[in-house]
């Protein structure tokens, strides 16, 4: 597993990536992987996320941008100590990737912020030491 972590104006963001075997074909440049996202909100204010906006870098050095409405069909409003928790899927035409971006927050009062989502590692077993 891999994973990374941050913090941006009260909201904590966790992720765990992993190679999910089953559904890759590795023949065919096939890599498929799965992540898990944890959002906490460990601030004192309420706050909605609206959008994404994922870059996904290939092994190869080629970058792809995903931008999008809320994430998994959600636009969730995190109270104070609420979480929110899913897991999405990113497939790749080489072993090794990587993932960030940036998950856009809007406060009650209308306040923009964007909650950093720092790198992590999409790779198949043993291909990183």
């Amino acid at each position: 597993m891999h994973g990374s972590h941050s913090v941006t104006e009260g909201i904590e963001i966790t992720i765990r990536s992993g190679y999910v075997e089953s559904q890759s074909n590795p023949d065919e440049d096939n890599f498929f992987f799965a992540y898990e996202v944890t959002i906490e909100n460990i601030g004192e204010r309420k706050a909605q996320l609206l959008s994404r906006h994922w870059v996904i870098t290939d092994g190869a050095g080629d970058e792809k941008h995903v931008r999008g409405d809320g994430v998994v069909g959600e636009q969730p409003t995190l109270e104070p100590g609420e979480v929110f928790q899913y897991t999405s899927f990113c497939p790749l035409e080489t072993p090794v990737g990587s993932m960030l971006g940036t998950y856009r927050f809007k406060r009650p009062d209308g306040a923009m912020f964007d909650a950093i989502i720092a790198p992590f590692t999409l790779a198949i077993p043993n291909m990183l030491n």
